[in-house]
């Protein structure tokens, strides 16, 4: 199967494998365009998320075969193969690139200063340096950012101490390959005083390092923090039955573990926001400069709660959480 295919096949789309309701834009697509997609991980392990992007795109009006030419490549949860992949689809004349994470923003940012770019799920691109302001990116880059502040730092930490009876350490989990998670490793460093806490980051990049990552915070600390991208979220069924081994809360900064057993998350609903990058992606092909479009924050977040992994922790989570909660797992 074509590397195309396999990409379609997540989204569950082929030619006319969704009911003409879908196929509706707003005005007439223009002549046969090229979208490029590099996504970090691999068609196994990625999130549901996608799907919605290419719904959406359908929605819109584009359909591959038809008006619509795909260019897709996954880099199998390998950061070091987003470079070479962004080079490989923009030698494939390509009209804009859309990729995932920091790190694909930043390969695409580095491969191509004309080619439109647009990105999901990315940290702050001011602080990283890919855009010079939310409002005027004022380059070929723009999207959708994860909206993480200093203040999701404290929400984090506040519903683990809220959690986790005479909590007074957080052990995280931080990939130092990603500069997003070193970001947040800083935030979360600067907060956790305010609220009495004490953090300690692990650092693991290789999935071999993750069983000593957690015993080292099962001795350290009474909860973890996982951060998560792409190389946790692909090991995220063996993060979440390591969480529950050594009998450690963890809270998680992305849905997606919560389907593998996680016990809480506080996150922006990444479905909502495929769909709003297939928005920009729609607009780029129709002729906006990405210059002109705002990279935008989530404007809804998640808090989820797992009672049945609460349950097997001995934990009861507090009702304060309970009402807090837009979605529960019992």
């Amino acid at each position: 199967m074509s590397r195309r295919r396999v990409l379609l096949a997540l989204a569950g789309l082929t030619a006319g494998a969704l009911g003409p309701q879908l196929a509706r834009a707003a005005e007439p697509a223009p002549k046969v365009m090229r979208l490029g997609f590099v996504g970090p991980n691999s068609p196994s392990n990625a999130t549901r998320s996608y799907t919605a992007f290419w719904e959406r795109l359908r929605e819109l009006g584009w359909v591959e075969g038809q008006n619509l030419i795909i260019e897709g490549r996954w880099a199998q949860d390998r950061v070091e193969r987003l470079a070479p992949l962004i080079v490989e689809v923009i030698g494939r004349n390509v009209d804009v690139i859309f990729t995932v994470s920091t790190p694909g923003a930043a390969a695409a940012k580095n491969a191509t200063s004309t080619i439109p770019i647009v990105v999901v799920a990315m940290s702050d691109p001011v602080r990283s340096g890919l855009a010079t302001s939310l409002a005027r990116p004022g380059g070929n880059l723009t999207g959708m950012s994860m909206g993480y502040s200093p203040e999701f730092s404290g929400k984090w930490l506040e519903l683990l101490q809220e959690a986790v009876p005479g909590l007074t350490t957080v052990a995280m989990i931080a990939n130092p390959d990603n500069s997003a998670a070193l970001d947040l490793a800083k935030d979360v460093q600067t907060t956790a005083p305010k609220l009495h806490l004490r953090v300690q980051i692990i650092q693991v990049h290789e999935a071999a390092a993750l069983v000593g990552a957690f015993e080292q915070a099962r001795r350290q600390a009474q909860a973890v923090l996982v951060h998560g991208e792409t190389f946790t979220l692909q090991h995220r069924e063996q993060v979440t039955a390591l969480a529950a081994r050594h009998r450690l809360p963890a809270m998680y900064n992305l849905l997606p573990f919560m389907d593998a057993g996680g016990l809480m998350a506080y996150a922006p609903d990444l479905a909502v926001m495929f769909r709003h990058a297939a928005d920009y992606v729609d607009k780029i092909l129709r002729g906006a400069k990405p210059a002109d479009l705002p990279i935008e924050q989530p404007t809804q977040y998640v808090l989820a709660v797992n009672l049945k992994t609460a349950a097997g922790l001995g934990l009861s989570i507090p009702e304060s959480i309970l009402l807090q909660s837009n979605q529960v797992i019992r």
